[in-house]
């Protein structure tokens, strides 16, 4: 939990230990089941926001000056 809030690779080691205590134990199992779901949720509102601001850009480009 201190990794999150520190620099340093979080975004790795968490669910690296979290896929190691999986294999033995039932609530770390459910916790990366969470914690992949969520990261899933996220890359898909990063990509719609992406392309909303490409399509921004774009339609600003083609009505240019």
């Amino acid at each position: 939990l201190v990794m999150l809030a520190t620099p340093g690779p979080a975004v790795v080691v968490i669910p690296l230990g979290l896929a190691i205590l999986a294999s033995e134990f039932e609530w770390a199992q459910r916790l990366l089941h969470r914690f992949k779901r969520e990261a899933q949720d996220a890359a898909g509102r990063a990509g719609g926001w992406w392309r909303r601001r490409r399509r921004a850009r774009d339609s600003e480009q083609q009505s240019g000056p």
